[in-house]
């Protein structure tokens, strides 16, 4: 038994603890949950205590900093910069900074586990794979924690609570098994998944306390939409009655997008910039880092302060002419309306969906980025889709009440903005739920879940966020030229609960064994009608969407010949963190195999 539960918000762009006492909940209430101000790096020998850890890891050259510059009151020796000071300093050198490491768990069509991280380093710099960042963030809040909670008593370690960690809702299996992997990779055993928004969410309950039931009505439908610094997610979450109460259901999530506050900061700098000779091309990876973060600083300055029509931006020059090379601007409120609110939020109909530009031929391998900055327009297509899945009437889909979470949300005039396109979408005033603080509201939910587990709190029900389907190949002549249909069985539905497991029914199915094969996989996110076994005779792009596929090589056995096809049936389970196994078991001996979803390099064989 932990003494503590320990939310830990693993962010794209930053990352943050909480934590609460079970045993301090009174009856009918819950314990209060903290959240510590973590200690980091934030300049060359010095550490402070700041609110998040910013999840940048930096790797510096051999003799870059002196001796102790950059250790950590519980690590003299450090080979690596992790939090503020490796987001500042490695802005100036790219090749050596490691960031989105969360996004690259995501990544399809690489292998996850191998270095890829810095994608832009130099022959000369080691790499790590996204599961070691992430590890590597991890391993910073565990010894952070066993230094200033846990101190010397070993019972309080990190590594000895119930940790629940979040990920973004459109996370597939593979990419939540990756995340669990890091979590071990950090000493960490006892470890839950939770979802970001689901996360948010519980965080708001836990300040309402009571009072939430006064917030809501049977039949709303509550938009969270989150937008960090990298991503944007959108999650669904309907209120109903069961047995003379309210009851909460997450109804759907949205697609894993990698748009955010960085880009509003990079498109303020190209702006501000415009009005200099030469324009932001003309300037070096440094002094556009630099601009950047001074257009940043200028944005939440402007945000918070509605009096002021502009902010003076500078910008350093180099070596010698420090001095005489300093560029001086302004960001306006003008300009800043104009890029985020024009740009990034723009009015726009419910049916208007993002611009997909031509692909360009080769591309440097890297991250998927959204090709459209209008969030407002990835809301429509979210809200469109979902509202055929969810059969809404007439065709659309109105969210009664929004959420916000996210640090770009600290703007009022941007949640003022999504507010009036989805009350004009509706026809009718769409009502806010208050969140406290954006940038630590996830780890606080993520606690309070905890607490939920422990018999405090209200739980949000809703299984597994999409469903997920394993490709059959059709039996059929063979003709030339004409590659044989694949079908898509559903092995398991949405809303599936964790901890259950279930066979799939239908037919037997023919598992190739002893030689190469490949497995595809498929899932989806507003197929919902789908149930187990379920064969979808055409896959439609835009309805499921195939994920990695996994090529292995299946050990064929004692008494079976390479190559050899045997008939199996299938049982899926979903384990306790959220993590997907799928069993093929012969039919006519005690043979089993064991796949997950792309995640392990091979799979296990019995």
């Amino acid at each position: 038994m932990s003494k503590y539960v320990i939310g830990i918000d693993l962010g794209t762009t930053n990352s943050a603890l909480a934590y609460a006492e079970p045993a301090a909940s009174a009856p009918g209430g819950v314990a209060a949950i903290e959240t510590p101000a973590i200690t980091q790096c934030v300049a060359a020998g010095e550490t402070a205590d700041r609110s998040v850890l910013p999840s940048f890891l930096y790797l510096p050259a051999d003799n870059e900093f002196a001796e102790g510059a950059i250790a950590l009151p519980w690590q003299k020796k450090v080979d690596r910069l992790i939090g503020e000071f490796a987001r500042d300093h490695g802005g100036k050198v790219p090749g050596r900074l490691v960031s989105s490491a969360k996004s690259s768990l995501a990544l399809d069509g690489v292998d996850r586990r191998s270095g890829l991280l810095p994608f832009t380093a130099p022959p000369d710099v080691m790499r790590l794979s996204p599961v070691e960042a992430e590890a590597a963030y991890l391993i910073h809040l565990r010894d952070f924690w066993n230094h200033k909670i846990a101190r010397k008593n070993a019972e309080d370690r990190l590594e000895r609570q119930e940790v629940f960690l979040t990920v973004p809702a459109s996370f597939d299996a593979a990419a939540r098994e990756l995340t669990i992997e890091a979590a071990r990779a950090a000493g960490i055993e006892i470890v839950n998944l939770l979802e970001e928004p689901q996360a948010a969410f519980y965080a708001w309950l836990a300040a309402q306390g009571d009072d939430w039931r006064k917030k809501v009505n049977v039949g709303d439908i509550i938009l969270v939409c989150d937008v960090g610094g990298g991503t944007t997610d959108f999650t669904l979450i309907g209120v109903s009655e069961r047995d003379g109460d309210l009851d909460l259901t997450r109804l759907a999530v949205g697609e894993h997008i990698l748009l955010g506050g960085d880009n509003m900061d990079l498109a303020l700098a190209h702006a501000v910039a415009a009005t200099l000779p030469g324009g932001f091309d003309t300037f070096d990876a440094t002094r556009k880092i630099g601009l950047v973060h001074a257009c940043r600083d200028a944005k939440e300055i402007l945000f918070s302060d509605p009096d002021k029509s502009s902010v003076p931006v500078t910008v350093l020059g180099r070596g010698s002419r420090v001095i005489g090379g300093t560029l001086k601007t302004a960001l306006d409120r003008d300009t800043l309306r104009t890029v985020l609110l024009d740009g990034f939020f723009p009015i726009c109909a419910p049916t208007d969906h993002p611009a997909r530009g031509k692909r360009v031929g080769l591309t440097e391998i890297g991250l998927p980025y959204a090709s459209d900055p209008a969030i407002t327009r990835h809301l429509a297509r979210f809200l469109g889709l979902q509202a055929e899945s969810l059969h809404a009437a007439a065709g659309s889909l109105h969210p009664s009440a929004v959420l916000f979470n996210g640090g770009v949300f600290q703007a009022g005039e941007l949640r003022e903005r999504i507010v009036r396109v989805l009350s004009d979408w509706a026809g009718k005033a769409v009502s806010i739920l208050d969140a406290a603080d954006l940038n630590l509201a996830v780890a606080r939910g993520a606690a309070y879940l905890g607490l939920v587990k422990k018999g405090s709190g209200i739980r949000i029900r809703g299984g597994v966020s999409r469903s997920y389907y394993i490709g059959v190949e059709a039996s059929a002549p063979a003709v030339p030229g004409v590659v044989p249909p694949i079908k898509a069985v559903c092995v398991v539905p949405m809303g599936m609960e964790e901890g259950t497991e279930a066979d799939v029914p239908g037919s037997e199915f023919g598992l190739v064994v002893g030689e190469p094969a490949e497995f595809r996989f498929f899932g989806s996110t507003t197929r919902r009608d789908d149930t187990i076994g379920a064969v979808i005779e055409r896959v439609i792009p835009d309805e499921i969407a195939e994920l990695a596929p996994l090529e292995t090589t299946l050990e064929a056995g004692s008494g079976r010949s390479q190559g050899q096809t045997v008939p199996v049936r299938l049982k899926t389970k979903v384990t306790e963190v959220g993590s997907l196994e799928l069993w093929c078991r012969s039919t006519r001996d005690p043979g089993e195999w064991k796949l997950e979803f792309n995640v392990r390099d091979t799979p296990t064989n019995h």
